[in-house]
């Protein structure tokens, strides 16, 4: 019986796992699409700072679409395993791209793909062999968990770094380069996801019977994280609205995922129980992760498809058959030489000799 209950409990996480993905997938698009209506009335673009898209009804049906495969990802983790829901999450990215291609004519070319390939299969693995967190099952816990000098030096790195990169580089640099909107929105997720699991406690405790309403961190947690959310989607969108949305999404997935990881690790502890299988798992994540993102950053204008492959591989061939063409034409005049100098009287080169 406890079997046939575990079974359900995994099918149920699984289902929800994978509709959220299909969720956050589709939010993205939808909300380049109204973005892209609003570019098209003459509305200010969110890239130069305007907020028309509050007005627009198909980004509030993006921001519906994330809010819901949002919720069914965090309940997902109630039936399923950590390392099943999250690497789950890659699925937004293959939703994302194929869902650009029909909808907003968006194409990568088979760099692009494979990088995106890469920037999945490294989250994957980083996820896989990551530690389990430390289980917390109070606020009291919660909060001397974010007391830890740790913890602190991190949320004040973010912060600062978040601070620098929002007036002093995104001014410069953020219609320029993908990564600034991205960077920024990584890191304040990472604050964001501590304050949801932290909420999430309360809310187990509330339905416990514990009054968790008259706690100060409670009320400081959903402070922070109507924050780090509205901090996430405006400059979100401002990537979304400036660069193509296969670009965005799976470097956001990447970013973001990593700085939740750190985020996790530091507050929970979990690089305390990692073992060298772990280690050398996450090690070789990341480096595909970085290798994926080359990929996506470097070879982004080469138009380059699988349609063309049969092409590139015919003039490969037909040069290298040039080249040995070339090469034996210029071996037989290298031959023959010697015979039409002999017939004038010598070498070729010792014909003006007096």
């Amino acid at each position: 019986m406890d079997m046939e209950v575990n079974r359900l409990d995994f099918y149920i996480g699984l289902s929800l796992a994978v509709s959220s993905s299909a969720f956050i997938g589709t939010s993205f698009i939808l909300k380049k699409k109204g973005l892209l209506r609003l570019a098209s009335k003459g509305s200010m673009r969110a890239g130069q700072g305007g907020h028309a898209y509050l007005k627009e009804w198909l980004w509030w049906a993006g921001l519906i679409s994330m809010g819901t495969g949002e919720a069914a990802n965090f309940a997902a983790y109630a039936f399923a395993p950590a390392t099943l829901v999250t690497p789950l999450g890659a699925l937004s990215v293959l939703v994302s791209a194929v869902l650009s291609s029909y909808f907003l004519n968006e194409r990568l070319n088979v760099h692009g793909k494979i990088g995106c390939l890469l920037c999945i299969l490294g989250s994957t693995v980083m996820v896989i062999h990551a530690p389990q967190e430390e289980e917390v099952a109070s606020l009291s816990a919660m909060a001397e968990k974010l007391r830890d000098p740790g913890f602190i030096v991190f949320a004040v790195c973010v912060v600062g770094s978040s601070l620098v990169l929002i007036f002093a580089v995104a001014p410069r640099f953020g219609q320029k380069n993908v990564l600034v909107y991205i960077l920024i929105c990584s890191v304040i997720g990472s604050l964001s996801v501590s304050c949801v699991k932290g909420l999430g406690i309360g809310i187990k405790e509330l339905f416990a019977g514990t009054a968790v309403l008259k706690e100060p961190l409670f009320w400081s947690l959903v402070i922070c994280l109507v924050i780090c959310i509205s901090v996430q989607i405006n400059y979100l969108n401002k990537a979304l609205d400036i660069f193509n949305t296969s670009i965005v999404t799976p470097i956001y997935y990447v970013f973001f995922t990593t700085s939740v990881m750190a985020c996790s690790a530091i507050l929970f502890k979990e690089w305390l129980r990692m073992n060298a299988d772990g280690i050398v798992g996450t090690i070789s994540g990341f480096l595909t992760i970085i290798l994926g993102i080359f990929l996506l950053h470097a070879f982004k204008d080469i138009t380059f498809s699988c349609d063309s492959l049969p092409l590139y591989l015919r003039k490969g061939s037909q040069g290298l058959q040039w080249g040995k063409l070339n090469h034996k034409t210029q071996a037989q005049d290298e031959l023959k030489l010697p015979r039409e100098g002999n017939s004038m009287g010598g070498w070729g080169t010792h014909q003006i000799a007096p």
